[in-house]
């Protein structure tokens, strides 16, 4: 597991997700969770719909950073430097530098269409080279997101978090692909960020949709103790017997993309039409598999997050 999973699932990441309650304190203020058992069956359901759901999206958006993008290396691992044993003839003098590729930093390296994209306001708004923000690829992912959340409340609260999510990323783990979306999108949906700081922090898609999963319960989890003042070796007890669920659904998460993707691939290279010659796929547009990703949906969710929304009194945000 890449140690970064573990500074993306802690609540202690400042992304503001401990604000968020994830409908847990209105589902406490409706009756609908009151103990321990109670709390068990809403996280249950929880992961299994909006939880499943996001941890699909995330590796969606990890499966489209990581086509459109160079892997991201990983530091070596350098052994102590040694004292040789007799002193070595001095090198002969360098000469001036120059701007050569071999002289530049490894970001500098970069072809210019993955190359991130200067972050003066002005270099933005004229920024009319490649393709233009309206059809990147990162708005159509966002706009799968946005299509698969029923709730106006719910979809407030994810791009806020997404939002801070990757702002906070783009200082962690400074990376092109971060950058373009933030071009792109800057108040993305949180699967959507999450997604591409996994790859960027160089997680895999299973991880990142481990993570979109972990997260889907932790906060209501912890919400459910500050409101509730249930036992918190209890409500973690409950997090330990989902863990096997959490597996399960990265797992299918991941290869719910896979499949999509290749399907959408192979159908594109088979299919043909008189008088049109054949054009491989573009593995950077990922609307041929998007329509394959699932929509799970729960409306109790969506009723609670509507009704917090509007509740005069309130500790978290949604």
């Amino acid at each position: 597991m890449n140690p970064a999973l573990l500074l993306l699932a802690d609540s202690r990441f400042p992304a503001g997700g401990h604000a968020h309650s994830g409908g847990t304190e209105r589902a406490i203020a409706s009756g609908a969770v009151f103990d321990v058992p109670s709390l068990a069956r809403f996280l249950h359901g929880r992961l299994h719909t909006t939880g499943a759901l996001t941890a699909t999206l995330t590796a969606a958006a990890h499966t489209h950073a990581t086509t459109t993008s160079p892997p991201i290396p990983q530091p070596p691992i350098t052994p102590p430097p040694t004292t040789p044993a007799t002193t070595s003839i001095p090198p002969p003098a360098a000469a001036p530098p120059t701007t050569s590729a071999s002289n530049l930093p490894p970001a500098a390296t970069r072809s210019p269409a993955t190359s991130p994209p200067s972050t003066d306001a002005g270099t933005r708004a004229n920024a009319g080279v490649g393709q233009p923000v309206s059809g990147s690829p990162w708005v159509l992912l966002d706009a799968e997101v946005d299509a698969r959340t029923a709730a106006p409340a719910q979809r407030d609260a994810s791009r806020t978090q997404g939002r801070l999510l990757l702002r906070v990323a783009r200082r962690v783990w400074p990376s092109p692909v971060l950058e373009e979306l933030a071009r792109a999108v800057p108040s993305p949906h949180h699967p959507i960020a999450l997604g591409a700081v996994a790859y960027a922090a160089g997680a895999t898609a299973e991880e990142a949709a481990m993570a979109a999963a972990y997260h889907a319960i932790s906060g209501p989890a912890t919400a459910a103790v500050r409101l509730l003042g249930l036992d918190p070796v209890a409500v973690h007890g409950l997090l330990a017997d989902l863990t096997p669920h959490l597996t399960a659904i990265a797992t299918e998460a991941h290869l719910t993309v896979t499949k999509a993707r290749s399907t959408a691939v192979a159908d594109a290279e088979s299919s043909t039409h008189p008088g049109f010659p054949s054009r491989p796929p573009d593995p950077a547009d990922p609307r041929p598999w998007l329509a394959a990703l699932p929509a799970y949906s729960s409306p109790a969710l969506d009723l609670l997050a509507e009704q917090h929304a509007r509740a005069e009194v309130r500790l978290f945000v949604s």
